[in-house]
Formats: structure tokens, sequence, C-alpha cells
């Protein structure tokens, strides 16, 4: 009986041992570069761009398009918060705006933060992007 315990130890601790090795390592979110509006953009006709900007929503604040994009060299595709890792109240993260280029041509985006209110309000901020389709 002895030898049956010490043996079934010994196998629930090799068992153990291995695996506590299998776990798989956290698969890394990747890092996204803010797009700096000193910068021309360029972007290549029928392709998606994306304009990614520091945001924090739990504030209250949030990014919206300001005036009208030019819809004959680009159109507005989608808008996504991506918070930043580890995800916490109040840690921030980044907003992703996605545009696709439709025809050559230069024009403007302009995006403006806005903080919270019931009421329209002027932005806090404004940023405008110079993107060049070719």
């Amino acid at each position: 009986m002895k030898k049956f315990l010490t043996l079934l130890f010994v196998t629930t601790l090799i068992s153990a041992c291995s695996l506590a090795g299998a776990t798989e390592a956290p698969t890394a979110v990747p890092q996204l570069n803010i797009s700096d509006p000193a910068k021309n953009l360029e972007a290549t006709a029928g392709n998606e761009f994306k304009l990614i900007i520091d945001s924090n929503p739990t504030t209250g604040y949030h990014w919206e398009i300001v005036g009208e994009v030019d819809e004959n060299i680009v159109e507005f595709i989608s808008n996504d918060y991506r918070a930043d890792e580890p995800v916490m109240p109040g840690s921030g993260g980044v907003d992703v705006w996605v545009f696709k280029a439709i025809a050559a041509g230069e024009t403007h985006i302009t995006l403006g933060y806005y903080p919270p209110s019931n009421d329209p309000v002027e932005p806090q901020q404004t940023v405008t992007f110079t993107v060049t389709v070719k």
C-alpha cells in the first residue's frame, strides 16, 4: 500500500509539473503607431488607410469628423476604439479611423475632440491630416 501511495504521489507530481509548462504565453496585441498630422499621408486609390489617434472615452471626450470629407477622393469606412493593455478603467487607448482612397487627389481630414455634453459644442481640440491619393 505504501508503494502504491508513493507511486500515485510521484505520478501526480509529474503530471502537475508537465501541465505547468504547457500554458501558452499570452498573445501580444500589436502596437499601433499614432498618426502624425505634420506628415502628409499617402494612399493608393482602391486601398484603405488608417488614422490612429490617442483617445480616452472613459472621460466622456470623443473624436468626430469635423466638416465634410471629400468623398470624391476618400470615403469614411469605420471608427473603432482600442483600449490600451492591460484594460483598466481610465487607462485610455486609441481611436482607429479607417478610410478608403477613392480617386487621385489631395484632401484634408479634420478630427475634433469633443467634451462630454448634451448640447452642441465646439471641439476642444482639432487635428487636420493631409491625405494624397495616387
